[in-house]
């Protein structure tokens, strides 16, 4: 009777201890699967990290922009592996199928995903300061006092008026978190790959330096609204430089005055007392009007040859120009054009 009460109990046991392995390892399978579900993400999400964001903001983005699997154990998982003390600034990819402990990882030992950093169609400091400060981790106030120090200028080989040409539009990858400094070393590094030997010997086939390409091909890209006839008024303007004739550019008054909206350039504005008044002073202004395209930078050192001297915008006013290689020529053009101005109430 003894032995069976026994045999019961030991069985009693074994099934207690069978039904407790079971729940150890289903409790086991279920934090292993609860570890290791990967991220599901339709697309590749991105959260970006600044000086000022810790470890619990991480987590809110993870929750938010990722769709964290559980924030418990992701926690846990941190502490772990001690990242609540390690958080790093940066841009961090987090894409579909992987799992905490891979994103951990990442964020932990600040393996970014790069930014495309693209700039177009920038005509002043501010704008370029703007654009850039929208794509990266840096203040645009402080890359324009960077932008705008002439001793800044002078260490990477310019003045504080030819500064700005160091920055050749295109796309280049950068990390989010560059600092300033790192931008414009990565800027003078590109503007030397740009500027090789073959645009160098071009540009002294022109009579002009590199700096002056950038600041005629400002003008050109000002002053021509179509890209076909960049080529035509960059010969233009270099045949009046090589005559010792003023450019008389109405771009450099916009500049001078700092409305580019001007529709009609008038008399009083012809008088602005400013080195980028072209119709007072000779030769190229200081510095760039804009920051030139690549292509008008091209055109500028392929000009069209011709004998073209004078240039005034078309009176259907489609931004076309009519060229003449006459001063009575051009009369006839600007009248024509003033004329069509008055038609439409535009003064």
């Amino acid at each position: 009777m003894e032995q069976i009460k026994k045999k019961k109990r030991n069985k009693t046991v074994l099934l207690i201890i069978g039904i407790l392995l079971l729940a150890v390892v289903a409790a086991g399978i279920f934090l292993y699967n609860t570890i290791f579900q990967p991220f599901s993400l339709p697309e590749t999400a991105y959260i970006h990290i600044d000086r000022e964001k810790n470890y619990e903001e991480v987590v809110r983005q993870l929750k938010e922009e990722a769709g964290l699997p559980s924030e418990k154990i992701f926690r846990l998982l941190a502490d772990r592996m001690n990242y609540p003390h390690m958080v790093k600034t940066g841009r961090y990819a987090i894409e579909d199928g992987m799992t905490m402990p891979d994103v951990i990882r990442r964020l932990r030992s600040g393996i970014q995903a790069p930014v495309n950093l693209t700039f177009n169609n920038m005509r002043t400091r501010e704008n370029l300061a703007g654009r850039i400060s929208q794509q990266l981790m840096i203040d645009s106030l402080s890359l324009l006092n960077a932008l705008n120090d002439a001793a800044n200028a002078e260490k990477f080989g310019f003045d504080e008026h030819m500064f700005i040409t160091m920055f050749i539009p295109n796309t280049y990858e950068v990390y989010w978190d560059t600092s300033i400094d790192n931008l414009l070393r990565r800027m003078k590094k590109e503007y030397d790959l740009f500027w090789n030997e073959g645009r160098k010997e071009k540009a002294g086939k022109i009579g002009l330096t590199p700096v002056q390409v950038s600041t005629l091909a400002s003008i050109v890209e000002e002053e021509a609204t179509y890209a076909d006839e960049y080529p035509i008024v960059a010969g233009l303007y270099l045949n009046r430089l090589n005559r010792g004739m003023r450019l008389e550019a109405d771009p450099t008054i916009k500049f001078a005055v700092g409305d580019f909206s001007l529709r009609r350039i008038l008399y009083r504005h012809l008088e602005v007392e400013s080195p980028y008044n072209t119709y007072k002073n000779g030769g190229l202004p200081p510095g760039p009007i804009r920051i030139p395209s690549i292509q008008a930078i091209e055109a500028t050192l392929s000009p069209q040859q011709h004998r073209y001297l004078f240039m005034c915008a078309k009176d259907d006013l489609s931004g076309r120009h009519n060229f003449a290689t006459t001063h009575a020529e051009h009369a006839r053009n600007a009248a024509a054009y003033q004329r069509a101005l008055n038609a439409r109430g535009i003064y």
